[in-house]
């Protein structure tokens, strides 16, 4: 860059050519930053997953409890009762972490259900929760 100008407006071509050099390049930039991105991806579902394991989901609370005593209950006490002091220790730490974001993302169906079980509805209502639960199974799919 030790070009030497002669005038004020081949100052001016030169800047207006570095800064759509600066755009380009700017613009090269993100795209490869995006492609990075979409070949992480696996990767960051991979620890999404993982996270979901050692990390317990505090946003629901009485259904993390209520998963806990289950857990303790059923796993730790019953499937686990003859296993060594570590499995029973480990297993249910993990499976209390992933019921806790498993029952987080189901709350709301989980929730609909509990209601349909307990509140007594007609023939008209429950079609049309039907319908709604085949509308979110379309959307899931």
């Amino acid at each position: 860059m030790n070009k030497r100008f002669t005038s004020y407006n081949d100052l001016l071509k030169e800047k207006q050519q570095l800064e759509v050099l600066l755009k380009a390049q700017k613009q090269v930039i993100r795209s490869d930053f995006q492609d990075l991105k979409e070949q992480l991806q696996p990767v960051r579902d991979v620890l999404a997953g993982i996270k979901k394991f050692t990390t317990k989901d505090k946003t629901s609370l009485a259904l993390t409890i209520g998963s806990d005593i289950a857990i303790n209950a059923l796993v730790k006490n019953f499937i686990l009762s003859k296993a060594g002091w570590f499995a029973r220790t480990v297993v249910p730490y993990f499976l209390k972490n992933y019921s806790s974001h498993f029952l987080a993302e189901q709350k709301e169906r989980w929730i609909d259900k509990l209601a349909a079980w307990i509140g007594h509805r007609n023939g008209s209502e429950q079609k049309r929760e039907k319908e709604k639960e085949e509308r979110e199974g379309e959307d899931i799919l």
